[in-house]
């Protein structure tokens, strides 16, 4: 089962709420290539209108009477192509298919369809502007995508590998910075697609859900909008507020239980978490529901000590059903950056994490970080967060997050 599915005021959203992302990224695309315009022999060029066409006739002086245009002569008919030299000929990268397609003078003729479908298929018929700056790809400019993408947080590894793939086959074209943008989006889509996955919902009632994540991460929330729309789509939930350390956690998640229409299960506050746990799945289990919705105290994960009792929950739970935590989802602030990777890597020992959840992409302008952790732990994304509201939690698009991290619109 999925969530809801996004819409396109989702991506618009998701667009602009990443602007200080896809800026930073097209300011450093546009230093990258327009910088070397003033710089002489760089192979920078621009577009052929830019440029004065060889043989043009002189202007005639003033006063001159007008003469007429002399015809043209009919053009030879074009040589056919032999099959052999057509079967001769390789295959090209879907994306640079697209490219030569999109800056050909001619391609309105001759240009073939995109071969993908959908959003990049739409977004590569996207024209570059007719006078846009181009730059040869060459060594030092590779260098340069290394470093903006390690700026945008996609980390030194992750960056390396994007700006290697980009560049493969490419070396001394010259491409524009939306060329690039385009070459960019592609290829991070391409390593996103394998981790963007529905949380997966089990025959097994109640499928017991964690949530854990650091102090401030948006766990309470993102539970409330998920028994929200889970809900919606006909399932029932049972939400326990297992951060019995703070009254306001306790207080927001019965907030968006009364708003959900789900019971939200709660203890003395300080009273210990793995038994309101235990207690809350034997209640589920009683009521028949669907999911239940395990809240836990956001913890440090340098705090050895909060760790510990993270484990406890577990092996409670654990002592009611072998099998569960059906799904831990870990719950990751965008803002924390290359943080975000260690908090990963601590609490993938403590709860064995099954899947992620990245809230606030409206508050950094570094969301590359999304693309450095798929590409390091391809733990499965469920679901991106862009604000407060029920609709800003949706399913994780990697085409639409990558169009809207380098600043791509689609077509209308």
């Amino acid at each position: 089962m999925k969530f809801p599915g996004p819409s396109m005021s989702f991506f618009k959203k998701l667009k602009d709420k990443l602007f200080k992302s896809s800026s930073r990224l097209e300011e450093g695309l546009e230093a990258i290539v327009g910088d070397a315009v003033e710089e002489a022999g760089t192979g920078v060029e621009t577009a052929p209108e830019a440029v004065d066409s060889p043989g043009a006739p002189e202007p005639e002086p003033a006063g001159a009477p007008p003469t007429a245009p002399e015809p043209a002569p009919p053009e030879p008919p074009a040589a056919p192509v032999s099959t052999h030299a057509k079967d001769m000929r390789s295959k090209p990268n879907e994306a640079d298919v697209a490219i030569a397609a999109a800056t050909s003078p001619s391609h309105e003729q001759t240009a073939p369809a995109p071969a993908r479908p959908g959003l990049l298929g739409r977004m590569f018929k996207r024209e570059p502007e007719p006078s846009a700056p181009r730059r040869v790809l060459d060594d030092a400019m590779v260098e340069s995508l290394e470093e903006l993408l390690i700026q945008s947080d996609m980390g030194v590894d992750t960056a390396l590998r994007v700006a290697a793939n980009l560049a493969e086959g490419r070396m001394g074209r010259k491409l524009s910075v939306l060329e690039i943008k385009r070459l960019l989006a592609a290829e991070i889509a391409r390593i996103m697609e394998p981790v963007a996955r529905p949380l997966p919902i089990y025959a097994r009632k109640p499928q017991v859900v964690l949530v854990v994540g650091v102090n401030g991460s948006g766990k309470t929330t993102t539970i409330g909008k998920l028994a929200s729309q889970f809900r919606a789509a006909g399932k029932s939930v049972v939400i326990a507020a297992g951060d019995t350390f703070r009254a306001a956690a306790v207080e927001q998640l019965q907030v968006w239980g009364r708003r959900a229409g789900v019971p939200v299960l709660t203890a003395p506050e300080g009273a210990d978490p793995a038994s309101l746990a235990f207690d809350a799945m034997a209640q589920a289990e009683a009521d028949g529901a669907d999911l239940l919705l395990i809240d836990t105290a956001g913890r440090l994960q340098n705090r050895t000590d909060l760790m510990e009792e993270l484990a406890k929950i577990v092996r409670v739970i654990r002592k009611k059903d072998p099998d569960a935590p059906h799904n831990t989802l870990l719950v990751l602030d965008a803002t924390t950056g290359q943080n975000a990777l260690g908090q990963v890597d601590i609490f993938r020992k403590i709860s064995d994490v099954s899947g992620l959840i990245m809230t606030k992409l409206d508050g950094t302008a570094k969301g590359g970080v999304l693309v450095a952790l798929a590409d390091r732990f391809g733990l499965p994304i469920h679901a991106i967060g862009v604000g407060e509201q029920i609709d800003d939690l949706a399913p994780f698009d990697p085409e639409e997050f990558a169009t809207a991290l380098v600043g791509l619109d689609t077509a209308p």
